[in-house]
């Protein structure tokens, strides 16, 4: 089933919310809220609305304050808002323009321009998302790619360090993979990390874990919230799953089949902690995985699986 793309319909009258739904529900999914305060707190929903219709006159917290807030916030600053008002002064227009508005719906409404303005913006929003998807997508894997681990660490690096939260992060190597190309052919190895990758996304399926194809034959895992056990457990778990495929591989020195190692570590991060810290320590418990013979996972506690 497809997604169907959600709008968010912003007035203090009843009767202009229940227009506006029953002209956009055949073709999107949408949502209402009748002040300022529903509507900031319904645009930072997960998943957020693609489209915003928002009323300029409204008590307590017009349509321009509104805006203004939306545009400050990181989690709502990129949602496209169009207004709803009954101004028509040339000036109207062009202040909510330049407080970043990406259009104008003037009332009464007229059916066929409201639905014609909404879908050539939802045309816009749906080609630049697929855009911005593609970029982010490891064109050999169909998971995410290093540009996309990059961006959600970031994210989540300031999360945790905000509210105190665990962060947790691994790295994943194929083991002995320039000896299975060489052996096996270039085409057999990309089939290998298709098969790994696919397999990672089994076993990390909650919601904000992150696996991405990070260069070559390594892998990262990002795990937020979650317990240095749990993570390091998830990490065994994938390692597990990845033998269990028996890929022939007769030039490993691990196994007779395709194996991968782990390094990982979790930690609280604060403000004298840098990203560049918990990559490189989640890499040197990739090499203790390695030097103490692959096809195992090592995490911050040690060498909690063999």
């Amino acid at each position: 089933m497809i997604n169907r793309q959600r709008i968010l319909v912003v007035d203090d009258e009843k009767f202009n919310r229940q227009l506006l739904s029953e002209l956009l529900l055949p073709d999107y999914e949408v949502f209402l809220a009748k002040d300022g305060k529903q509507a900031i707190a319904c645009a930072r929903a997960t998943p957020p609305p693609d489209l915003i219709l928002l009323d300029v006159i409204m008590p307590d917290m017009d349509g321009y304050e509104v805006l203004r807030r939306l545009r400050a916030d990181e989690r709502t600053c990129d949602i496209p808002v169009i207004f709803v008002t009954g101004l028509n002064e040339e000036e109207d227009e062009a202040k909510g323009l330049n407080m970043g508005a990406v259009d104008y719906v003037l009332k009464p409404f007229r059916s066929a321009v409201v639905r014609a303005r909404v879908r050539n913006h939802m045309s816009y929003i749906w080609q630049r998302k697929q855009l911005e998807q593609d970029a982010f997508i490891d064109g050999l894997t169909g998971i995410p790619n290093r540009r996309r681990f990059d961006q959600a660490i970031d994210s989540e690096w300031r999360r945790a360090n905000r509210h105190g939260m665990q962060l947790s992060l691994a790295m994943v190597d194929v083991d002995f993979f320039k000896q299975y190309n060489d052996t096996y052919g270039h085409g057999a190895g990309d089939e290998v990390l298709r098969q790994i990758a696919n397999t990672m996304l089994q076993v990390i399926n909650r919601s904000g874990e992150l696996v991405a194809r990070y260069g070559g034959e390594e892998f990262v895992l990002l795990l937020p919230e979650i317990a240095p056990e749990e993570a390091a457990r998830i990490a065994e778990r994938i390692r597990q799953a990845v033998e269990t495929l028996e890929l022939r591989h007769e030039k490993s020195a691990a196994a007779p089949f395709v194996t991968i190692s782990v390094g990982g570590v979790s930690l609280t991060p604060s403000m004298n902690s840098t990203i560049a810290e918990i990559l490189t320590l989640a890499d040197n418990q990739l090499y203790l995985a390695k030097r103490a013979g692959r096809n195992s996972v090592s995490w911050e506690l040690g060498n909690l699986f063999a």
